[in-house]
């Protein structure tokens, strides 16, 4: 069998392990279960969850067992790891709700079906009605307060005021890890490089509570060239479902990806194999656009489907000289736009009326052909017919429909 341990390297998914030598020849002996963890915090996974979820993809591809791991238990408390204040707290009905929603979503990306079938465990199951004592007694006498307090994930949270409460967050997911061990014979956990003392809390417990191997591998998170997290829009995070971030802004956030990150999106974020990858991105002049669009196509097929993907795709180059009845379209209504500062803001190329006027200022906005000069223009004089196309900058391109 392949090593999937050889196919996350040369794609650049391995951040951090332990025990390398050893993970390398059991991934290449037999069929491994693995699990990778996703709390409920919203109704949608985001870019930052899609490198693991590829890994997972790439594991099961090489014949090893994906196991699924919504946090319905610890998605009531909320991980610390790289947060500067407390996380919102969710009620129980709003996180059985969410660990739905991402159950769905996770089954564009493996198979539930099959000798290495993924599975979808909730550990909701295990944590919700522990009894804190023998808890303790059982799990908290493994872990040093010491240490725990030299762990990257609550070093920020330290100095500001960490909770009781998100203390005990690196034990349940450690609790986790066992738990599955127990229930799979799980053997190795993986995650984003920000999980990384989480996830060894939860190998380390496996060895010192069961005398037995685990293991651990952490991915990069998705950052852009100034180091900073990718997967932030106008709108906010970069989501995976349809009804928070559309397809077409979806494909437009990875045509417009910068140069210098197509090639590691492209082996981050899609199948397309290596030596193709490297022809695509072998000369930096306009061959990249290709390059770009076939990754912002790629991925949005795999987020979003085939013929989802096809839209985008023409609407995106109908944006750029093609059809405008293939573009985007919003409508509004006439009575609630009488100025173009009242469009912008209603079409959502711009948050706020000021922005809009800032915006108009710096000859950032195009009504059809027509550079706009003025926010405070009526609407009416761009829009006899009843419909334009509204251009913002060089990446926002909308047909809006008067109604």
């Amino acid at each position: 069998m392949t090593n999937a341990l050889d196919i996350l390297r040369q794609r650049g998914y391995v951040g951090q392990t332990v025990y390398e030598e050893d993970l390398y020849k059991l991934l290449g002996s037999e069929s491994i279960p693995f699990y990778v963890g996703f709390d409920p915090t919203a109704d949608s996974l985001h870019i930052g969850h899609y490198i693991p979820i590829m890994a997972m993809a790439h594991m099961q591809r090489c014949g090893h067992k994906p196991i699924v791991l919504v946090g319905g238990g610890t998605g009531m408390i909320g991980d610390p790891s790289g947060r500067s204040d407390l996380r919102t707290m969710l009620t129980r009905e709003q996180v059985e709700h969410n660990v739905a929603c991402i159950k769905k979503q996770m089954e564009r990306f493996l198979s539930f079906e099959g000798e290495n079938a993924a599975v979808i465990v909730n550990n909701a199951d295990w944590l919700l009605n522990l009894n804190y004592v023998d808890f303790l007694r059982d799990v908290g006498v493994y872990f040093s307060v010491n240490k725990m307090l030299t762990a990257e994930c609550f070093k920020i949270r330290y100095e500001k005021g960490l909770t009781f409460l998100e203390f005990n967050y690196m034990l349940m997911q450690a609790y986790d890890f066992l738990m599955l061990y127990e229930k799979f014979g799980c053997l190795l956990e993986m995650g984003g490089n920000d999980q990384w003392s989480n996830i060894l809390a939860g190998a380390d417990l496996i060895r010192r509570k069961k005398h037995k191997d685990a293991f651990a591998i952490t991915c990069p998170l998705l950052l852009n060239s100034e180091g900073k997290k990718m997967g932030k829009t106008a709108k906010g995070a970069l989501w995976l479902s349809a009804e928070r971030t559309t397809p077409y802004e979806f494909y437009q956030y990875f045509r417009n990806v910068e140069d210098v990150k197509t090639e590691e999106c492209l082996r981050l974020l899609t199948f397309v194999p290596l030596d193709e990858i490297k022809e695509l991105t072998a000369h930096n002049d306009e061959r990249m656009n290709i390059a770009k669009e076939r990754l912002a196509y790629e991925v949005t097929k795999l987020v979003h489907g085939e013929e989802a993907a096809d839209k985008a795709r023409s609407q995106a180059r109908a944006a750029f000289g093609g059809n405008a009845e293939d573009m985007p379209t919003v409508t509004i209504k006439a009575a609630d736009a009488p100025t173009v500062a009242d469009a912008l803001v209603l079409t959502g190329a711009c948050k706020s009326k000021s922005e809009a006027r800032r915006l108009v200022e710096g000859g950032g906005v195009k009504i059809d052909e027509s550079k706009v000069t003025d926010a405070t223009d009526a609407l009416s004089a761009y829009a006899a017919d009843g419909s334009f196309v509204l251009h913002k900058g060089k990446k926002f391109h909308v047909r809006v429909v008067l109604g």
